[in-house]
Parts: C-alpha cells; sequence; structure tokens
C-alpha cells in the first residue's frame, strides 16, 4: 500500500490555497517499511500535480528522499512514471489542469541561450569595430592624379617658378604645384 501525506497550505503571495506532498509511506502487511520525503512536489489547490518521473533514484532527480539513514527506505528504489496526484477539489472523478515538474531551462533553452549570447556578443563587437573605423582620407587627400590639371593664379606664378640653368634657353621649374585633390 501507498500512503500519500498530503498538506495544504494558503500563501498571501498568490492568494490561493497550494497542496505539497509531504510524505510517500510504503505498508507491507499493514507495517510501513519505507518513508520518503518528498520535495518539490506541490501545486495549487485547484490543480494537480504531473511529472514525468518522480523517484528515489539520482539519474531522475530523487524527488524522494529516504526519511531517516537508519530507516529501512534506503532499501527500497521506488520510481512512478507519468505521476499524476491531485488532493482537493477533484470534480466527476478527473485530474483538473495539471502543473508540470518541467523545468523552464532544459538542456535545450540553456543552449540556445548560450549560443544567442555568444552571437549577440560577436554582434557588438563588429559593431563597435565599424564605429571605430577611421577614414584613409587624410592619407591620399593630397595625392595627385595624371589626369588632372588645374589654372594658377597669375599673381601666383613669380612665387612659384624658379630659374633652371640650361645650355642658354630660359626654362622654368614650378615648385609646390598642387593639380588637384583626390579623395580615395
Amino acid at each position: 500500500i501507498f500512503r500519500f501525506l498530503l498538506t495544504t497550505s494558503y500563501y498571501q503571495l498568490s492568494v490561493e490555497n497550494w497542496f505539497s506532498l509531504h510524505r510517500l509511506q510504503l505498508l507491507y502487511n499493514h507495517s510501513i517499511q519505507a518513508t520518503f520525503n518528498a520535495t518539490r512536489i506541490y501545486a495549487p489547490a485547484s490543480y494537480s500535480y504531473h511529472c514525468e518521473h518522480v523517484s528515489s533514484l539520482q539519474r531522475y532527480n530523487a524527488l524522494l528522499i529516504p526519511s531517516s539513514a537508519n530507516d529501512l527506505s534506503k532499501l527500497w528504489e521506488v520510481t512512478f512514471t507519468d505521476f499524476q496526484i491531485q488532493g482537493f477539489n477533484i470534480q466527476e472523478g478527473h485530474f483538473a489542469y495539471a502543473k508540470d515538474c518541467a523545468s523552464f531551462f532544459s538542456p535545450a533553452i540553456v543552449m540556445g541561450l548560450v549560443m544567442s549570447l555568444i552571437l549577440l556578443l560577436v554582434l557588438a563587437y563588429a559593431l563597435h569595430m565599424l564605429i571605430h573605423l577611421k577614414s584613409l582620407d587624410r592619407h591620399y587627400e593630397y595625392k595627385a592624379s595624371p589626369a588632372c590639371s588645374g589654372q594658377m593664379k597669375d599673381n601666383d606664378m613669380g612665387d612659384e617658378k624658379e630659374p633652371l640653368r640650361s645650355n642658354g634657353n630660359e626654362s622654368y621649374e614650378l615648385r609646390n604645384l598642387q593639380l588637384c585633390k583626390i579623395y580615395i
């Protein structure tokens, strides 16, 4: 015989009654053979509680814990599969809506969050690099192109001419000639 000891409590934060499985007792020949304390098995009183595995084994996250070290509970391994319980407000012999024991963070959800965080960091780094990208305009600003030719003012011609010595012909070399600006 399995004996489920349920308790009910009122929580002001949720403004409703909750039930919890306090203890599980195994009776054989009308004597208690094993007692397990239940952990994390609770739901609102108007709901039922559902879990894929309620067990005393660690591989199923051990929701049932032996009540004492001297008890015979350590000799028992108890596992309920597709476990559902409702202690109060049962209507027409059917379970109410179930509060499931599945956690919000399954391994797939955790990996998705980690990958999203990594992609967000890569995006932030790329945006940071784009914002701080230096323009190359100042390095190429005064490069002259052979295709450009500029017009010089007459009054500046005297300052920029320098006589060249040659075989009797008068020639001038222009200094500081800027034909045009090229922006690359």
